[in-house]
């Protein structure tokens, strides 16, 4: 028989569903988001920078393809619980490995499905970003009043890696040092098939431990939480700008390049998360489909005045990309790495290459 589950939010809504997924041995308290992706949800499940949050796929079917380790985007799943329409529970494709109840219960993350997740995401859109409660049983409006307090604590230092290590490539054209903030692996992916090598280091590396293994540029990853909690990392940064390496951040790491340089951040009403954000490059005036996930953003007004604004989002209005002119650094907070998602903005990291080959003929 299948268990009743109950999701409670902070503004009172509770809604009843069914559960699947890991056993929900005690409540389950994190932040409610929603994605809009239609496809990718093994990306979506196992994307660092879902810690502390139970996400809610918009799209109604989830688990039809499969599940495939070859499609992580870490070693497993960083999120708290996971909400859908519907999940399949015969997934049909020839590289599925095993269903989504089993990677669930693996990886010992609670899901609940058989609920209006239309209403929920509108809910969400109309109030904003709330905590929620899974539990098994029923909510009591006083249960609601202390949800508010929760907050996402360490997120960065819960999902970076705990040590340096290497990936070589065979005939590295550059060293690539990557600081993991939660970083997606096609991240790595991508510069590797840029014949990059590798050395990707903890978040709470030093500027000096950088500089020590003497690389042609630093690469900013991903990653979860409050960009202003980090604030070791970004002292640490703001020295880097000053070495003249070419810095390249994404989504967490241009965050944190902003902080660096003394711009602010906002926390957004409800975030960018799915892979159809539309994109504008100011340069151009070319508009770019892309994948986010991402509940902060950088002030558009905060720019200092070594940073210009390169991209916004076309729906609204907000920083989604910097350029810095006083050393060899861009940022964006989209993942051009996207994977599954668009393909649009790749080039990107053609424009990282660009500006080490640059660095190198400077120093010759």
């Amino acid at each position: 028989m299948e268990q009743t589950v109950y999701l409670q939010l902070e503004d009172g809504t509770s809604l009843c569903g069914k559960h699947f997924g890991a056993p929900l041995k005690e409540d389950v308290i994190a932040e409610v988001v929603f994605t809009t992706a239609m496809t990718g949800y093994t990306e979506t499940l196992t994307d660092p920078s879902y810690y502390g949050q139970m996400v809610v796929q918009t799209f109604p079917l989830i688990g039809n393809y499969g599940v495939n380790p070859l499609d992580f985007e870490s070693s497993g799943i960083h999120m708290s619980a996971y909400i859908t329409r519907e999940w399949c529970k015969q997934p049909s494709n020839f590289r599925s490995q095993m269903d989504l109840d089993t990677f669930l219960k693996q990886q010992g993350i609670p899901g609940i499905y058989d609920i209006d997740t239309r209403y929920l995401t509108k809910r969400i859109r109309e109030h904003g970003v709330m905590n929620g409660r899974l539990t098994l049983t029923a909510p009591t409006s006083e249960n609601a009043k202390k949800l508010s307090d929760w907050r996402i604590e360490d997120a960065v230092e819960h999902v970076t890696c705990k040590a340096p290590y290497e990936m070589p490539a065979g005939l590295p054209r550059f060293h690539v040092v990557l600081w993991d903030f939660g970083a997606k692996l096609n991240i790595l992916r991508k510069l590797r098939a840029l014949n990059c090598s590798l050395t990707v280091v903890p978040a709470h590396t030093t500027c000096e431990e950088i500089l020590a293994l003497n690389p042609d540029g630093i690469m900013l990853s991903n990653g979860p939480g409050n960009p202003k909690e980090n604030l070791s990392i970004v002292a640490e940064l703001s020295k880097l700008c000053k070495t003249g390496l070419p810095i390249f951040g994404i989504c967490l790491g241009h965050q944190l390049l902003a902080l660096a340089n003394g711009a602010d951040t906002e926390k957004l009403k409800y975030g960018h998360r799915g892979a159809n954000q539309p994109v504008k490059d100011l340069a151009t005036g070319r508009n770019y489909i892309t994948s986010q996930n991402h509940g902060y953003a950088v002030k558009n007004d905060s720019l200092p005045s070594n940073a210009e604004l390169s991209f916004i989002n076309i729906n609204d209005g907000t920083c989604e990309g910097v350029r810095y002119t006083d050393f060899p650094g861009f940022s964006v907070q989209f993942h051009p790495e996207a994977c599954g998602g668009p393909h649009d903005s790749e080039f990107l990291f053609q424009q990282f290459i660009n500006l080490m080959e640059r660095r190198a003929k400077e120093c010759r």
